[in-house]
C-alpha cells in the first residue's frame, strides 16, 4: 500500500529471517518483559495474523500458521510458538501513521476534474530510475496516453495521495473507485515537512499533514516548488475489486486492518510477522501488530508506520503521530534463538 512497494518485488522478503550485521544488536526477550502484553486483546491481532499467515512461503512459518487455523486460544498460541526479539541498528525508534484517504474525482476529465491519476507508463517500469517528478509534470509526459485512471479535483491531495499509496476516490454519481500502488520512478522519497522546518518556515512540531496543505494552498507558485522537492512519483492501479468494508492492499496483497497493521522495513522484519510495539508520547500504545506492509520513508529496524484506517479522521490522526518507543519481533522459536548472539542464552 504505502509508496515504494510492490508485492511482487518483495515476496521474497516474506517470513525471511532478518540478516544480522555487526552494527546490529539482537537480544531475545520473554513475554514478561513486553509492558502491558497480558492487557492486549490478543484474539484481534490474532485474526490479523491469520489474514496473511498462508502467504508466507518459509517452512518454519507454515508450520505456525497451519496450526494457526486449527483455532488456538490467541494468546496461548503466540506464547507458545514465538519468542520476542528486539533488533536495533543503532537508530531511536521512531513511529509515525498513514491511512487511506479519500479524493473527489471523476473517470472523465471535467472543469473540475482536471488532475490524472496515472497508470505506470511501460517505459517506467523497464528501468529503476525514470524521471522525477518535475521532469514527468512539467514535460507532460504521460498526458493523452491512455494512461489516466481518473480525474480528482485537488492538485495537493493527489500529492498526499501519492504519499500513502493508495486510496479512494468518490465518483459524482456516488460510487467509489479505489487505487493502488502500481510502482514508482525510482527517485528516492524526500520529505516537504523536513524541507519546510530546514527552510525556517515551521518547527518541527507544528508541521503536520494539513498544516503543509493549508501553506501549498496559499503559496500556489512557491508551493509547487515545494511539491517538486519530493522527486519520487508514484503510479496507480485499480482495485475497486476490494470489498468497501475491507483495507486498502498492503505489501502482502491482502487488505490491511486499521490499528493492528504496521509498515515496516522488511530488511529488519519479516513481512507478516506479529509485531510488539510499545509507542510512547501523548497517546501511549502497548499493542500487538502485524507486519504487512512497508513504505519508501520506512527504514531502520525500529521504525514504523501504524496504519489509522480510512478518510479524514483517521488522517488527521495519523498526521500528529510522531512518537518513540521500541518494537519489538516476534518470530518462531527456533529462528528467534538463531538469532541471537552466541553465549547470549
Amino acid at each position: 500500500m504505502k509508496s515504494g512497494l510492490a508485492a511482487a518485488l518483495i515476496a521474497g522478503m516474506i517470513g525471511m529471517t532478518p540478516p544480522v550485521n555487526a552494527e546490529q544488536r539482537v537480544e531475545v526477550l520473554s513475554f514478561d518483559d513486553l509492558e502491558g502484553w497480558s492487557l492486549d486483546d490478543h484474539a484481534a491481532a490474532f485474526e490479523t495474523f491469520r489474514n496473511t499467515c498462508q502467504d508466507m512461503p518459509d517452512p518454519d512459518w507454515r508450520a505456525v500458521c497451519a496450526y494457526a487455523t486449527s483455532d488456538p486460544d490467541p494468546r496461548s498460541f503466540f506464547e507458545l510458538f514465538f519468542r520476542p526479539v528486539l533488533i536495533e541498528d543503532g537508530a531511536d525508534m521512531l513511529f509515525t501513521g498513514y491511512f487511506e484517504p479519500e479524493l473527489s474525482g471523476s473517470r472523465q476529465r471535467t472543469g473540475r476534474y482536471r488532475f490524472p491519476i496515472y497508470a505506470m507508463p511501460p517505459e517506467a517500469k523497464a528501468t529503476d530510475l525514470w524521471l522525477s517528478r518535475r521532469e514527468i509534470l512539467d514535460g507532460n509526459q504521460l498526458s493523452g496516453r491512455g494512461l489516466e485512471i481518473a480525474w480528482v479535483d485537488d492538485p495537493v491531495e493527489l500529492f498526499f495521495l501519492q504519499i500513502q499509496g493508495s486510496g479512494r476516490v468518490n465518483l459524482p454519481d456516488g460510487d467509489k473507485l479505489r487505487v493502488g500502488y502500481a510502482g514508482a520512478n525510482g527517485h528516492p522519497y524526500r520529505s516537504i515537512g523536513a524541507e519546510l522546518v530546514r527552510r525556517g518556515t515551521y518547527q518541527s512540531h507544528q508541521v503536520s499533514a494539513d498544516v503543509i496543505k493549508n501553506w501549498v494552498r496559499r503559496n500556489p507558485a512557491a508551493g509547487q516548488e515545494l511539491l517538486y522537492h519530493n522527486p519520487s512519483y508514484v503510479f496507480f492501479r485499480e482495485v475497486s475489486e476490494v470489498p468497501s468494508d475491507k483495507g486498502p492492499l498492503g505489501a502482502m496483497n491482502r487488505s490491511v486492518t486499521p490499528m493492528r497493521t504496521i509498515a515496516v522495513d522488511p530488511t529488519f522484519t519479516p513481512l507478516g510477522a506479529p509485531v510488539w510495539i510499545e509507542k510512547d508520547g501523548k497517546k501511549p500504545m502497548r499493542r500487538l501488530m502485524i507486519a504487512q506492509d512497508t513504505g519508501s520513508a520506512i527504514k531502520g529496524a525500529q521504525r514504523a508506520d501504524i496504519f489509522f484506517g480510512t478518510g479524514d479522521k483517521a488522517g488527521r490522526a495519523a498526521g500528529k503521530l510522531k512518537d518513540p518507543g521500541r518494537m519489538i519481533v516476534l518470530l518462531p522459536i527456533q529462528r528467534a534463538y538463531a538469532m541471537a548472539p552466541e553465549g547470549s542464552l
